[in-house]
């Protein structure tokens, strides 16, 4: 896969997960922050840092991601979220209008 095709995204402590720009793009605020006009560093570089997401909640993210995907295009599967996830999950999804 090239590189123009992914997309990394840096947790709050540094973690980065190297994911599909595709499925990066089910998110509005990531595809806002990768597609904007201006020369961006996140437009030029690739990489969007999230200071106030853990990467646990990051990493659930990007499985999101990808499951929603597979939904769009017809596979429905269950997203099991973990209870203790919930509300940082949401909030994190207002954040990413996911």
């Amino acid at each position: 896969m090239k590189k123009e095709d992914t997309v990394k995204l840096i947790s709050a402590e540094g973690i980065e997960f190297v994911i599909d720009k595709e499925a990066a793009m089910v998110s509005q605020t990531i595809r806002n922050m990768l597609t904007s006009p201006g020369g961006f560093a996140e437009t030029e570089h690739g990489e969007v840092t999230f200071p106030e997401i853990s990467a646990v909640i990051l990493e659930k993210i990007c499985q999101y991601f990808y499951w929603s995907l597979q939904y769009s295009r017809g596979k429905e599967t269950e997203f099991h979220i973990e209870p203790e996830l919930t509300l940082e999950l949401m909030m994190a999804a207002n954040y990413l209008h996911t």
